[in-house]
């Protein structure tokens, strides 16, 4: 006899054996998905991570080929190549190094381009290229002046020829401590050091990509490396120097169009006696010694020549420098109070 007592409990029993079919319905679709189940996922990570493996195994092969490859350099170096031909523009030609590397490249066969914004001795450098039977132009230019950077490259390229060798080597180094160096003393630098390679770049660069060839020579400095009182300004431009020819370096070399024909050098000299160092300190002067611009320039040609990317002058303290700063901050101070060098305010 069905009553509603009966209906009720039937409605019960009904529910409660849907709620479990529901719940071993879940319970299969949770196993199922589990990815100790899943054939296709186990594949997949087993591939992901022998793949994974064989690209830190390829890395490690690559790294230390490479660690070899350089050892062998540093004991047979590259031979050097010919610049003969190659026109070679030098900013800051009128003077010390500038001058210097002029003559160098001038007496290798390089066509140089003199630019100075000294008239009188930028003449004198291109005479003294002409006496060595050397071939030499000269442009005055204000190098912070962009738009006089433009007209300059635009003018050597209708009457010598497109730059394949930039040697962006004008700079100032005012010298004394932060708090007395003025707002224009600051800009002036910058300016001198930093935004005249900027510029230069700019101009030269876009015909050199088509070619894919040519090479690019920035002067920083031993301060663009670690920092010395009297030169925080000037530190601050010749760090800017090194971190923009690394940067640019990357932006060729990841470039999808092949640039490997354009070579960078950036130069890291110690003391060089061009008169910009007014009161050098020295404590040793054997070890340390003040360089002459004739030896920096011998140094400098012969690192554009092979291709290098960076060097110090004297290249003992590339060595120097890349082994104490693997060190804590504080280690590599003893040194530098030991060695005692610097500048002194003028």
């Amino acid at each position: 006899m069905i009553n509603k007592e009966n209906v009720e409990k039937f409605k019960k029993e009904l529910t409660m054996a849907t709620t479990e079919i529901q719940k071993n319905g879940s319970a299969q679709n949770i196993i199922k998905q589990a990815p100790w189940t899943d054939e296709q996922g186990i594949t997949m990570k087993v591939y992901q991570g022998v793949m994974m493996a064989l690209e830190i195994l390829v890395l490690i092969v690559k790294l230390y080929a490479t660690w070899f490859y350089c050892l062998y350099r540093f004991f047979v170096p590259p031979e050097p190549k010919s610049v003969n031909g190659e026109i070679v523009l030098i900013t800051g030609a009128g003077h010390g190094m500038g001058r210097e590397m002029a003559l160098r490249f001038g007496r290798l066969g390089s066509v140089i381009i003199c630019v100075d914004i000294n008239p009188k001795g930028n003449e004198e450098t291109a005479e003294m290229v002409k006496e060595n039977k050397g071939k030499a132009h000269t442009y005055k230019c204000d190098v912070t002046d962009r738009e006089a950077i433009n007209q300059l490259i635009e003018k050597v390229r209708k009457e010598v020829g497109e730059v394949t060798i930039l040697v962006n080597n004008a700079g100032i180094m005012p010298c004394k401590p932060l708090l007395q160096t003025n707002e224009k003393e600051i800009r002036l630098a910058f300016e001198v050091n930093v935004l005249s390679h900027l510029w230069l770049l700019q101009a030269v660069l876009p015909s050199m990509m088509e070619r894919n060839h040519g090479h690019i020579v920035a002067m920083s400095s031993m301060a663009g490396v670690l920092g010395l009182r009297n030169l925080v300004p000037y530190c601050g431009t010749k760090f800017a120097v090194r971190g923009m020819m690394e940067a640019l370096h990357e932006e060729l070399r990841e470039d999808p169009r092949d640039f490997s024909g354009i070579k960078l050098t950036c130069i890291f000299p110690y003391i060089v006696d061009t008169g910009l160092c007014k009161n050098p300190k020295i404590k040793f002067p054997s070890l340390m010694k003040i360089i002459s611009p004739q030896e920096a320039a011998d140094n400098i040609v012969d690192a554009v020549r092979r291709n290098y990317t960076e060097i110090t002058i004297p290249s003992s303290l590339f060595y120097i420098n890349q082994w104490f700063r693997i060190f804590p901050r504080p280690v590599p101070l003893h040194l530098k109070d030991f060695l005692d060098s610097g500048l002194e305010a003028q």
